[in-house]
């Protein structure tokens, strides 16, 4: 084949490919719309005009529930059943059986956010109480004793006058761990010979501490001289209770003013 022939076929080819390529590149290029760029879509925290409500964000369906907090029991996670009367009813109810690991995780919890302001007994005369706070509530007192042991854990979650919640400090489990543990604690002060088992010596508490050189530990509670009470309700709630001993407020007199003594006569 001769040298020109080959060259044009060479040539061909050559336009063929570049052809190809050309079509190839419009194909592409028309593909390539700013529909891509602009397409309706949603930006995360940005507003749209697309809802009624201008918020690209859609809320969540009722009732949705995200993947490991389906709480089916709401009794462990709240601490409040729904009564025949609509209104939440707290339950002298545990939601688990109460261990001896169970009271003392909550020995351990409550002695750990508890005792600044309940002290180890749960008296309400803690630390911060003897340096002016408010007297906490005293767990030993007819109105806490009576109480269902879910309002513990229902007050730890949520809060309760001039306490915090406590809710990010101790998950559910170890609220109800606390809770029991106070009944713990409320037994302790006001056990009586038939609470004790067969066969277990039973010991004076002014014996006890004496013997161990702290005989003023048996003495009776006492309100600090630097605590300081709330005249004023806190929040909804009202107040927390006060420590035992602690005087009711105090009536405020003000003397009379004594009449101007006559002006002197020249």
């Amino acid at each position: 084949m001769a040298r020109d022939q080959r060259s044009e076929i060479r040539d061909q080819r050559l336009r063929r490919i570049v052809a190809a390529a050309g079509l190839g590149t419009l194909l592409l290029v028309a593909g390539c719309r700013q529909d891509m760029q602009n397409q309706p879509k949603m930006f995360p925290q940005r507003g749209s005009d697309f809802y009624a409500d201008h918020r690209g964000a859609r809320p969540q369906v009722a009732d949705t529930v995200a993947r490991g907090q389906l709480r089916e029991d709401s009794y462990f996670y709240t601490g409040v059943v729904q009564g025949p009367n609509g209104y939440r009813e707290e339950k002298d109810q545990m939601p688990f059986p109460v261990t001896i690991d169970v009271l003392r995780r909550g020995e351990e919890r409550f002695n750990i956010y508890c005792t600044p302001c309940h002290s180890r007994v749960g008296n309400g005369l803690g630390e911060i109480v003897e340096r002016g706070f408010k007297p906490a509530a005293n767990l030993h007192d007819q109105v806490r004793l009576a109480q269902p042991i879910s309002h513990y854990y229902f007050v730890m979650t949520h809060g309760y006058g001039a306490m915090p919640d406590y809710s990010a400090q101790l998950i559910p489990a170890d609220r109800w761990a606390v809770a029991a543990y106070i009944r713990a604690l409320q037994l302790s002060q006001a056990a009586t010979a038939q609470d004790v088992p067969a066969g277990v010596q039973v010991k004076n508490l002014k014996e006890v501490a004496a013997s161990e050189g702290h005989s003023e530990y048996a003495q009776p509670w006492a309100l600090p001289a630097s605590a300081v009470q709330a005249y004023h309700p806190i929040g909804s709630e009202g107040n927390p209770g006060m420590a035992p001993a602690n005087p009711a407020d105090p009536a405020i007199k003000i003397p009379a003013s004594k009449p101007a003594a006559p002006a002197a006569t020249k």
